[in-house]
């Protein structure tokens, strides 16, 4: 599994006393537990995100990045067509994590299902971040909060869904070749980008990877017949399609200018360092896929195994994706607007109020 470095956000856009529906912190000094709820929108249905298990620099950090993720988890499932709302948490970390299935650890999971049993189902947690299948359950069997405690990785489900979006941009731009022939620079090779580099490859194009783990990059790279660049490199190398998996914010003001890939989409959330980004970026030329759109495969097929879907039926919802983003390219071309306000227009209509720009 390769271990990536997420920053701490500094953006104070989404970090105001208002920004969610309800913003709860949970204390319960017997357990250690120090943690933040932050529903942002139940307009769909109840607020479905991860709970992030990680070591923050101050409450405010934490509340900060609480707010933001959800933010982010109601666009993915407005676009996404969900029946959710968007909620993320936090526990914060003080020290070393307890190990998976100690007592310390379940006790503190345990008291913090409780706490999340008390938003009524207005919050529904799932894995992310620094947790395990297992403490969901835990969540769920000692602290009786519903919680999602599906087995089946969603990785290979978001990077399907990453390659439809990269390939609807692809026909976009260069026309109905698809991939075929393309250079395409995948900048994190963990279970998702690994995924996406093999569905690029086999759709015709020629991969570069990035890795921290070089390693493992090179031995996919060597079996699919690509080569490897550093991570910090990949954004810059030159390309047709640069799919970011790994960092948030990757794309800067300052980096734009250096940007060779005329199409940008992966599975990274915040693929964007700052809004203005977005039109930056159609200035320069380059078709940007809204993280937001690209990376909602594993919550598609999340909702799949709750509804009850078949495979055939989970896999032909997480394809339209591609459908979504030919959709929304269209109609940022026919309107003189981004990909990115394209999607939050849609986000507007579909919750009768306007998101936060």
């Amino acid at each position: 599994m390769t271990t990536v470095t997420h920053p701490v956000p500094t953006s104070d856009a989404i970090a105001t006393p208002w920004a969610s529906e309800q913003t709860i912190t949970c204390r319960d000094d017997r357990v250690g537990l120090r943690a933040i709820i932050a529903i942002d929108d139940t307009t769909l249905g109840p607020g479905f995100g991860g709970v992030r298990y990680r070591a923050y620099p101050s409450t405010e950090a934490a509340a900060r990045e609480a707010q933001r993720l959800a933010a982010a988890m109601t666009l993915k499932h407005a676009l996404a067509e969900l029946p959710y709302g968007g909620a993320k948490s936090v526990v914060v970390l003080d020290g070393d994590a307890p190990a998976p299935g100690s007592p310390e650890r379940r006790a503190l999971f345990a008291r913090f299902g409780e706490m999340i049993a008390r938003t009524a189902g207005s919050y529904v947690p799932g894995v992310d971040m620094g947790t395990l299948l297992e403490d969901m359950q835990t969540i769920r069997d000692d602290g009786g909060a519903r919680a999602f405690c599906d087995e089946v990785s969603p990785s290979p489900f978001t990077a399907r869904g990453v390659y439809a979006a990269m390939r609807a941009a692809a026909v976009h731009h260069h026309g109905e070749g698809g991939l075929s022939g393309l250079r395409v620079v995948v900048q994190g090779i963990g279970s998702v980008g690994e995924e996406v580099a093999r569905l690029a490859h086999g759709d015709g194009a020629r991969v570069t990877l990035a890795d921290i783990d070089t390693a493992r990059a090179q031995a996919l790279a060597t079996e699919l017949g690509g080569d490897t660049v550093p991570t910090e490199a990949a954004p810059f190398t030159e390309a047709d399609v640069f799919a970011p998996c790994a960092v948030a914010r990757v794309v800067t003001r300052d980096s734009i200018d250096r940007l060779p890939a005329r199409i940008i989409a992966g599975a990274a959330n915040d693929t964007l360092d700052s809004p203005d980004c977005a039109g930056a970026l159609q200035a320069a030329g380059i078709t940007f896929v809204p993280d937001f759109v690209a990376n909602a495969g594993g919550v598609i097929q999340v909702h799949g195994g709750v509804a009850g879907w078949s495979p055939e039926e989970t896999l032909a919802a997480i394809d339209r994706i591609g459908e979504r983003v030919t959709g929304l390219l269209a109609a940022a071309e026919a309107e003189g607007i981004t990909p990115v306000e394209a999607a939050l227009r849609r986000a507007d209509a579909a919750l009768g109020r306007t998101v936060v720009r």
